[in-house]
């Protein structure tokens, strides 16, 4: 169990990891990019990357507000595992309470519009002092 925890280690992809936290936000490379400060063909070139570098991760992170840690472990079938148990049926014993987590897309979607226009704005002040 310990080796094949240590090969899942070595064998992570950050580049794959990126993308995958990426799409799931709902992000494209381009809204990245921009954020970045790059290409959306330079945001293609990191996704490939089997490692990434710290800072440069960091800053990803901190665009798609997440942790590096997110990034770093990201584990499709843990969510796959998560979302799945929690929509099985529950039972709850008398005196029982229940936690549930409620994530409303539309919030992330606003969340993430509001991010691309600021980051417009800031374009469009950059060209104005030009």
């Amino acid at each position: 169990m310990i080796a094949e925890s240590r090969e899942k280690v070595s064998r992570r992809h950050i580049g794959r990891n990126v993308q995958r936290v990426r799409t799931y936000l709902g992000m494209k490379q381009e809204a990245l990019a921009a954020d970045l400060g790059i290409s959306q063909q330079e945001v293609s070139k990191i996704e490939n990357q089997d490692e990434i570098e710290e800072g440069l991760l960091s800053r990803i992170a901190e665009i798609l507000g997440v942790s590096p840690e997110v990034i770093k472990d990201f584990d499709a079938e843990k969510i796959i595992y998560n979302i799945d148990n929690s929509y099985k049926d529950a039972t709850i014993s008398e005196g029982g309470t229940a936690i549930v987590l409620q994530i409303n897309p539309i919030e992330k979607i606003v969340e993430l519009y509001e991010r691309l226009l600021q980051s417009e704005h800031e374009k469009i002040e950059l060209l104005k002092n030009k």
